[in-house]
């Protein structure tokens, strides 16, 4: 069942830069949906199209049926919707329990549910709970990024947007990313992720698009792509995929 789908999209940067020009996709609940392509294919600028952070000038967006197109951002955690962007947007100053509540304004009357809420990502991140009245930013960059992904998932969202969670961090702390994407696919949310790790992506991943200059240029199961991926993005991979 599709969850969340764009329509043959047009997103433009100060109205003449046209960055997505005609973009499709549909993600399937309970999945894992990948998004690569080369750097400036559009995979960001679909994410915050997708969250309601850009508005496309011609298309439609849908969540479960229902045109959002154009909707504030502020209703889209209440609708199910969360999205970690891939620029740092944690608070340094902040301790780490103060990060997390930031995340449950929508919450903020009900003591309970913001409690509960806290449990629920400490039970995915014990390391939160073992530093959450540390500065944020005496943080690792690893655990930083972690902080981030927690705080989206505060809300429980049906659907969860992350933009290049992995980039820049050691393997290890990307591995736990990972590790915890699958988790919440175990729990039937909904993963759209945008990463230029292709190799782990698509490990992981259940259904694949690839962006090339605002376009799609192919799109299918990850069974698809399974033995084909080097030959699929050859031309704009720099660097090498181990058995792709």
């Amino acid at each position: 069942m599709t969850i969340v789908a764009a329509r043959e999209i047009e997103v433009s940067y100060y109205g003449d830069i046209l960055v997505l020009q005609g973009v499709s996709v549909e993600v399937e609940e309970g999945k894992i949906t990948i998004v690569i392509g080369p750097n400036g294919a559009g995979k960001s600028t679909l994410l915050k199209t997708l969250y309601g952070l850009l508005t496309p000038r011609r298309g439609r967006i849908l969540y479960r049926g229902e045109d959002i197109t154009g909707m504030k951002v502020h209703h889209f955690l209440s609708k199910g919707l969360a999205y970690v962007p891939q620029a740092r947007s944690i608070f340094p100053e902040l301790t780490v329990r103060e990060n997390l509540l930031l995340g449950c304004w929508i919450m903020r009357r009900d003591g309970k549910a913001v409690q509960e809420a806290l449990e629920y990502v400490f039970s995915f991140f014990p390391m939160l709970r073992e530093k959450q009245r540390a500065k944020a930013g005496t943080l690792s960059g690893g655990q930083q990024k972690i902080l981030e992904v927690a705080r989206g998932l505060l809300t429980h969202p049906e659907v969860f947007l992350l933009d290049e969670p992995t980039a820049t961090l050691a393997p290890i702390v990307a591995k736990e990313i990972y590790a915890f994407l699958e988790n919440l696919r175990a729990h039937k949310t909904t993963v759209v992720l945008v990463d230029q790790n292709v190799k782990q992506a698509f490990e992981i991943s259940d259904y694949v698009y690839i962006l090339e200059l605002g376009r799609n240029r192919a799109q299918g199961p990850k069974a698809m792509f399974q033995g084909k991926l080097r030959e699929v993005i050859q031309d704009w991979l720099d660097y090498e995929i181990p058995g792709g």
